[in-house]
């Protein structure tokens, strides 16, 4: 699910409306936060609504939530990296990679999938950012609305 956008890799999320899979989906930032397990910020990101690849655009969506967590001392990244690794295999999610990016800095990343929650994960950790923070970017899986209803796009 997080490592490609083909229809064929999204699993159904189910029906719901984008409202409802938005809270959903902030409900599975929120879990991942308390994971972090170390002091800091997140900033304030608002879920979206995209499509489904190859499908209905009034009729299947998915969502995204893009946020940023800031720890207090930039010390803290390695150890939320670590808390966030032992930690999500615990709560139902499998980790796909983990590791170096192909960037210059070599930016630690994990993504992972949890399909009890029908939402995969892609945390970057940006060690040579100013400030140093972890970038994570929560997706679900392609949700079709509830008949008669349109997708609402945000």
């Amino acid at each position: 699910m997080s490592s490609s956008t083909e229809s064929d890799d999204v699993p159904s999320a189910g029906t719901s409306t984008s409202r409802d899979a938005a809270a959903e989906a902030q409900k599975v930032s929120s879990r991942l936060y308390d994971l972090i397990g170390v002091r800091g910020k997140a900033s304030d990101g608002s879920p979206g609504v995209q499509e489904c690849s190859g499908k209905d655009r009034d009729r299947y969506f998915r969502i995204f939530h893009k946020w940023s967590f800031y720890p207090a001392s930039a010390g803290d990244l390695d150890v939320a990296m670590r808390n966030l690794k032992d930690g999500m295999p615990k709560h139902g999610w499998k980790i796909v990679e983990y590791g170096p990016d192909s960037s210059a800095n070599k930016n630690l990343t994990l993504i992972a999938d949890n399909d009890g929650q029908k939402a995969g994960v892609h945390i970057t950790r940006m060690a040579k950012r100013n400030p140093p923070k972890l970038s994570l970017m929560v997706v679900s899986g392609c949700y079709e609305v509830p008949e008669g209803q349109k997708v609402e796009h945000f």
